[in-house]
């Protein structure tokens, strides 16, 4: 794959066009999201669309280098950081995170969903690193009512139910709560989403004797330019947050630019959901993914993650029995998807069958084709919240992917 210039835009011969361009601005000018930047990357060639605000309030505009809070679509990039620790040898897929998380050992596993905390049985084995990167450890986000499930209630008192609010407390804190838990399903037995990417960057942060946000730095955004990309950024250059009031349809802040989300230093750096980026850094990430965890440098290339990690990651870990019992929105997404290391693959139709990315409950959407070359980033700053929320995501992606002439 080669390297792209970022800003190129308009009607390239392997770019969407205006009608694209037109769907993206009618969404802003009715009021669906307050503003956007979008990528298209296609065989050397780029094509952006800017539109609408970065802050209602003050009108200030959108620019193609605004940073947004994209949420889950960070996930990659802590499952690109582990793998990393499994090529230096410091982790095994397969081995148990229980020297480097003594929280998870000997765990104990509720009998069935509603059942209370007293209730349970021994683990089977051990949780691993592949549990984690599977979200398959046994613990994430229980789709069950609160008031009749123990388990679900217990983890929003303790702040660890997946959700927009992140946790507010340090590292050692979040595991130390998670620990006090027992798990809802045996380790590896179905897909619970989140928490593991959670707790993956906590086991990256002391396998590898830095902070997680360190880490990163040095192993992943310093080598792929991503200089935008981290867990906090200034507030002039973040996009306040909105979501859509329910009674009143109106866009409502969320989380100010300037509030304590992600204009300071977090005291716990969620791997799973607490990133920020612009759509340029995550240009490069597709790039690096798509040239087989490569990044290119002058006069050569340099290899950041084999390409025996970076194959097992972009493959479908869940099978189908566990797929029949991890429901997931939409009620047919397992019919088409699957997941891989941190990351979600497409399993169907044909034409689209290989391709890998994942969304941003903050209003992001990241998506590569390696049959095609195609890079597909599209960050908005309003929360997901139902299943029309997907509308402009769906027809952003169906056009980037479609064939060119």
């Amino acid at each position: 794959m080669l390297p792209f210039a970022f800003g190129m835009t308009g009607p390239l011969s392997s770019a969407p066009g205006k009608a694209l361009a037109d769907r993206l601005e009618r969404a802003v000018a009715e009021e669906d999201v307050p503003g956007l930047v979008a990528l298209v990357a296609r065989a050397g060639e780029t094509w952006t669309h800017v539109a609408g605000f970065r802050d209602l309030e003050s009108r200030a505009p959108m620019t193609a280098d605004t940073v947004f809070a994209v949420a889950s679509i960070g996930k990659p990039i802590t499952a690109i950081a582990t793998l990393m620790l499994v090529e230096d040898g410091i982790l095994g897929l397969d081995d148990p995170v229980d020297p480097w998380l003594p929280e998870l050992a000997d765990r104990r596993v509720l009998r069935s969903l509603d059942a209370d905390f007293s209730d349970t049985v021994p683990a089977d084995r051990a949780i691993t690193v592949r549990d984690l990167l599977t979200m398959r450890m046994g613990l994430g986000l229980v789709l069950a009512n609160p008031d009749t499930t123990p388990i679900a209630a217990r983890m929003q008192e303790m702040g660890l139910a997946p959700g927009p609010k992140l946790f507010d407390r340090d590292a050692d804190t979040y595991m130390a709560r998670l620990g006090s838990l027992p798990l809802v399903h045996q380790p590896g037995e179905r897909w619970l989403y989140h928490t593991g990417l959670d707790v993956a960057g906590v086991l990256v942060a002391r396998a590898s004797g830095m902070t997680l946000g360190a880490f990163k730095r040095e192993r992943i955004f310093g080598p792929l330019g991503m200089d935008d990309t981290g867990f906090s950024a200034p507030a002039d250059r973040l996009a306040t947050a909105y979501w859509r009031n329910p009674e009143t349809g109106a866009l409502e802040i969320w989380n100010a630019a300037s509030g304590a989300g992600f204009a300071h230093a977090p005291a716990f750096e969620a791997g799973g959901s607490g990133h920020v980026s612009t759509v340029g850094d995550f240009h490069a990430f597709g790039c690096f993914l798509l040239d087989g965890g490569t990044v290119r440098e002058a006069p050569g290339s340099r290899h950041l993650l084999s390409q025996e990690l970076l194959s097992q990651m972009l493959t479908d870990q869940i099978t189908p029995e566990q797929k029949a019992a991890s429901p997931w929105f939409p009620e047919d997404f397992w019919e088409t998807h699957g997941w891989g290391l941190g990351i979600a693959t497409r399993t169907a139709p044909d034409d689209a069958r290989g391709r890998f990315g994942w969304w941003g409950g903050f209003g992001t959407a990241f998506w590569c084709d390696p049959a095609t070359d195609t890079i597909a980033v599209l960050f908005t700053q309003r929360m997901m919240a139902g299943p029309d929320d997907t509308e402009i995501f769906d027809a952003f992606l169906g056009e980037a992917f479609a064939p060119r002439t």
